[in-house]
C-alpha cells in the first residue's frame, strides 16, 4: 500500500506529544467501556447532490497513548440524491507502533472478501521509535450490509507483512445506518413523486401614457379618413 499524507494535522500532533510520556498500550488490556448506538450525523456534500451519513465510533483496541480520535471504527455511506443509490463503508483508524503495515485486504468470518479501500498514512514521529497513523476502509455493498442487518458485521483487516485487525459491528449500528440512508430515501421518493407546483408567471401591467398621447395603429392596418 502507497504511503498517503493526512489532511488531519492536530491528531499527528496530540500524538507526537504523547510519544515520550507513555507506555505502549498491549492487546489484551480490556477496552473501555462503549457508547450506546446513538444518532447517525447527516451532512450536505457537493450543494446538497450527496448526504453523508457517519454513524458512531467504536474503539477496535486502546485509544492510542490516550488521544480521541484513535484506533476506531465507524459505518460511513453516502446517499446520491440523483439516482438514488447509496455506498457504503466501514472505516478504520488505525494507530500504532512499528511497522509501517502494508495493509491491503478485507475479509468477513466466512472469508469472503470484500473491497478494501486505502485511505491515508501519517508518520507521527521516530524520536523513541516510529509511529503511525493509518486510515482505511471496507466497501460493503448495500444487499450485503442488508444481509447482516440482524446478526452485525464480522470483518478483519489483513496486511500483507502478517498483521490483522478485527473489527466487530453490532447489529444495532447496521440497522441505525440504513435506517438512517432509507430515511433520506423516502423523503426523496416522496419529493420527486409530489413535486412542488411550478410558480405562475408574474402578471405584466401595461404602463399608463401621458394624457394626448396619440398611439399609432400597428403596421399594415388601414386607417379611416
Amino acid at each position: 500500500m502507497r504511503n498517503h499524507s493526512v489532511a488531519s494535522a492536530p491528531l499527528a500532533l496530540l500524538l507526537a506529544v504523547g510519544l515520550g510520556a507513555c507506555a505502549i498500550l498491549h492487546p489484551e488490556e480490556k477496552l473501555p467501556p462503549q457508547p450506546q448506538a446513538a444518532g447517525v450525523e447527516l451532512t450536505k456534500e457537493q450543494g446538497g447532490r450527496f448526504i453523508a451519513f457517519v454513524g458512531p465510533r467504536r474503539q477496535h483496541t486502546q485509544q492510542f497513548l490516550g488521544v480521541d480520535e484513535t484506533n476506531y471504527f465507524a459505518l460511513r455511506s453516502w446517499y446520491d440524491n440523483k439516482t438514488g443509490e447509496a455506498a457504503h463503508q466501514l472505516y478504520i483508524e488505525d494507530s500504532y507502533y512499528g511497522g509501517p503495515f502494508n495493509w491491503d485486504g478485507v475479509h468477513d468470518a466466512d472469508g469472503k472478501a470484500l473491497k478494501f479501500i486505502p485511505i491515508s498514512r501519517n508518520q507521527i514521529s521516530c524520536d523513541e521509535g516510529c509511529a503511525y497513523a493509518d486510515e482505511f476502509a471496507a466497501e460493503l455493498p448495500e444487499d450485503y450490509m442488508r444481509a447482516h442487518e440482524n446478526g452485525g458485521l464480522a470483518l478483519t483487516f489483513t496486511a500483507s507483512d502478517g498483521k490483522t485487525l478485527p473489527a466487530r459491528v453490532p447489529a444495532d449500528l447496521v440497522t441505525a445506518q440504513l435506517n438512517a440512508v432509507d430515511a433520506v430515501r423516502a423523503v426523496a421518493a416522496k419529493a420527486a413523486a409530489n413535486p412542488a407546483p411550478a410558480s405562475p408567471p408574474a402578471a405584466t401591467t401595461t404602463p399608463a401614457l401621458p394624457a394626448g398621447t396619440v398611439v399609432p395603429p400597428p403596421p399594415g392596418t388601414a386607417t379611416q379618413k
